[in-house]
């Protein structure tokens, strides 16, 4: 199985930056999608960024134009490049790994990353003050 492990997280102030990675180490051979989400206190996870196979992207409204989601294949890490951050963004972050087919485009999707999730890591935390 594929492990994951979330680091970057930090506290900065609206309209900062901050770049979280993603270790993935084992097997990932069926993986079809990573992306991705996160969970405010007392909400539902939110599908933020995910990435396929063919290297295409899908990313969540509130995140468009500020978020990037990339990854290193040669080192095996997922990136998510936050700009502009706004205090609607603070949540715990965490990277995931899809096995399902489509499951890039089914990332963003409210019932994807609340039912079918398979495997995460620990997340990282993200604080964002005004």
């Amino acid at each position: 199985q594929v492990q994951l492990v979330e680091s970057g997280g930090g506290s900065v102030q609206a309209g900062g930056s901050l770049k979280l990675s993603c270790a993935a180490s084992g097997y990932t051979y069926n993986t079809y999608c990573m992306g991705w989400f996160r969970q405010a206190g007392g909400k539902e996870r939110e599908g933020v960024a995910s990435i396929g196979r063919d290297g295409s992207t899908t990313y969540a409204d509130p995140v468009k134009g500020r978020f990037t989601i990339s990854q290193d294949n040669a080192k095996n890490i997922l990136y998510l490049e936050m700009n502009t951050l706004k205090p609607e963004d603070t949540a715990m972050y965490y990277c995931a790994a899809g096995f399902q087919p489509k499951c890039a485009a089914r990332f963003t999707s409210s019932d994807y990353v609340n039912r079918y999730l398979e495997r995460w890591g620990q997340g990282t935390l993200v604080t964002v003050s005004s």
